[in-house]
């Protein structure tokens, strides 16, 4: 198991949110790209982060939109579309996204719109 897995996603959150910020993106647009993927609401997405969940607990209570599949591209140098364990390919989901926020990208490409 990776370690990755046990990490709360509240840890990395920051992260992603500094990331968007640097660029000139906001929270709200980082909030939007995770509500998109998972299916959360904002309250929900709120409560996860409050209570410390990890990514496994955090991608099991999600319903991943049915567009991930369009989601391609490289995360530090692996292709997210051949990364081979589920909750791995869903957490660099995630980070492909924040990527593509943090490079400017336009929103509704992003949301594979």
């Amino acid at each position: 198991m990776h370690r990755i897995f046990t990490t709360s996603v509240a840890d990395v959150y920051p992260h992603y949110v500094t990331k968007a910020e640097r660029k000139g993106r906001t929270q709200a647009e980082v909030d939007e790209v995770i509500r998109w993927l998972t299916g959360l609401d904002q309250a929900e997405l709120e409560q996860h982060l409050a209570d410390g969940t990890t990514f496994a607990d955090f991608f099991a209570a999600a319903e991943l939109n049915p567009a991930v599949s369009l989601i391609t591209g490289s995360v530090c140098g692996v292709k997210v579309q051949e990364v081979e364990d589920p909750l791995m390919r869903q957490i660099r989901y995630l980070d492909k996204l924040v990527d593509e926020l943090a490079k400017g990208r336009p929103m509704e490409k992003i949301l594979r719109a």
